[in-house]
């Protein structure tokens, strides 16, 4: 069993759509920390696996997949096709669904501030006190993932791999 798992994580490490997810979504995280420690001059672990804010690492993960499908099978590939679709609608969902739970969320948590400053007690279960905010993506965000995750792959395809899978 140990040596199939072994197989199994070196048969991933070593393919190439499954680095370039990888790494697409790995420096959509990294340049979300760094421009919060930039900008805001603080250290937020949590840009580095928190959902939210620029560029969007879903979109990076995606689109760093759907580009590495498309350098490796072509734009005729059905893989490529269904990555494509897939990439559209996490794309959609990060800049439309995921962007509206987040501002009801944030809504919400003021009512609930509300109510306790008024000393009406509010019955939260589960040991968050505060529903998560920073959900979703702006359209700027998603396009910032969307160029990265490009990015990532090709840079990877025409410099790691030299243009040859």
């Amino acid at each position: 069993m140990i040596d199939m798992l072994s197989e199994l994580w070196e048969a991933i490490s070593q393919n190439y759509i499954a680095q370039a997810a990888f790494w697409g979504w790995v420096s959509a995280q990294v340049l979300k920390f760094i421009i919060v420690l930039v900008k805001d001059r603080t250290l937020r672990l949590d840009r580095l696996v928190g959902s939210g804010g620029f560029p969007s690492s879903h979109t990076s993960f995606v689109m760093s997949t759907t580009t590495a499908l498309l350098l490796k099978n072509g734009p005729d590939s059905d893989l490529f096709i269904v990555s494509l679709i897939f990439s559209i609608v996490v794309m959609y969902d990060a800049s439309n669904v995921r962007l509206e739970a987040g501002r009801q969320a944030q809504i919400l948590n003021q009512i609930v501030e509300h109510f306790k400053k008024r000393n009406i007690p509010v019955m939260l279960k589960g040991s968050q006190q505060s529903l998560k905010e920073l959900l979703g993506h702006t359209p700027f965000e998603v396009f910032g993932g969307l160029i990265l995750g490009i990015a990532v792959a090709y840079y990877q395809y025409s410099y790691i791999y030299n243009g040859v899978l």
